[in-house]
């Protein structure tokens, strides 16, 4: 960079304007009438590094499910490997008991979106397509990822919709800038899904984490380029966007007033990642 550049924070102003405080940079976004992070949400680099650890772990405890997912098990027995080898490591699984959950992990199975709840009687079958969401508190610190798995030989729409969903996520989390904005994930997101001609959920979307489960800011990803909260480097948050073969629309389940369906019956696949923002990008914590 030449010091009569612009500074890359987009400020406008030139290079001596770079080393101005951080505090200082966010103001210049907030007297422009951008939305833009409370300081709490920043982590200090002490925060970061335990937040770090427990997402070490919350990766160790999907790989874990990689390794022993396979036709013919029930959804419990997912739960089982996620709560005895989180706690086995010193962890929690964030989920259990969260706002009355009543498992370690959510097991969200073909035309499922999100939240469905492990069960003896859900048995995992050829052709399944299966999201299963892990969250980890470890030592107070939290992380949240979820992985799409495959049983046996999956259709060609289901392989399509699981691989346009990881393209998605990548293609957001290109856009995941110091000095952005959400909403350019989002617009990443959402024109990718578009344009292969599916829908992307609007109701539910992302999250703050680290220091709670769940944190401001709320991730949309169908929000327009330019708009939401400012990405400032210490922000943490997911992009984990709920892709759809038909309709955005959804129900929840009317027993268990947890488990979201498609409102059509189609497909529905998605993938999380949990990210911090640096100074010069974003950081993958999980995946």
């Amino acid at each position: 960079m030449q010091r009569n550049d612009p500074c890359w924070c987009g400020s406008g102003k030139k290079y001596k304007k770079c080393h101005m405080p951080i505090e200082e940079k966010i103001l210049l976004h907030a007297d422009r009438g951008e939305i833009v992070p409370k300081r709490e949400l920043l982590k200090t680099p002490f925060q970061i590094e335990k937040i770090k650890e427990s997402a070490a772990l919350n990766t160790a405890v999907l790989d874990e499910v990689e390794k022993h997912i396979h036709i013919g098990m029930s959804t419990a027995e997912i739960d089982r490997i996620v709560y005895d080898f989180t706690t086995s490591h010193g962890g929690i699984p964030a989920p259990l008991h969260y706002q009355g959950f009543p498992k370690s992990v959510c097991t969200s199975i073909n035309n499922e979106v999100c939240h469905g709840i492990p069960d003896e009687n859900i048995i995992l079958r050829e052709g399944d397509i299966v999201n299963v969401d892990v969250s980890t508190s470890l030592d107070g610190y939290f992380s949240d990822a979820s992985r799409m798995f495959t049983l046996g030989k999956i259709s060609e729409r289901a392989e399509r919709i699981i691989r346009v969903t990881e393209e998605c996520v990548h293609l957001g989390l290109a856009q995941a800038k110091p000095w952005g904005h959400l909403g350019d994930i989002a617009d990443a997101i959402n024109s990718h899904a578009q344009a292969n001609g599916y829908s992307v959920v609007e109701e539910i979307g992302g999250h703050g984490i680290g220091l709670e489960f769940h944190e401001e800011p709320f991730v949309s990803y169908v929000t327009p380029k330019g708009s939401e909260m400012l990405l400032v480097p210490g922000m943490m948050f997911t992009i984990e966007p709920m892709v759809n073969e038909g309709s955005p629309d959804f129900f929840v389940d009317e027993d268990n007033d947890w488990t979201v369906y498609t409102i059509d019956d189609g497909l529905s696949a998605q993938i999380e990642y949990m990210v911090l923002i640096t100074e010069t990008g974003a950081e993958v914590l999980t995946k």
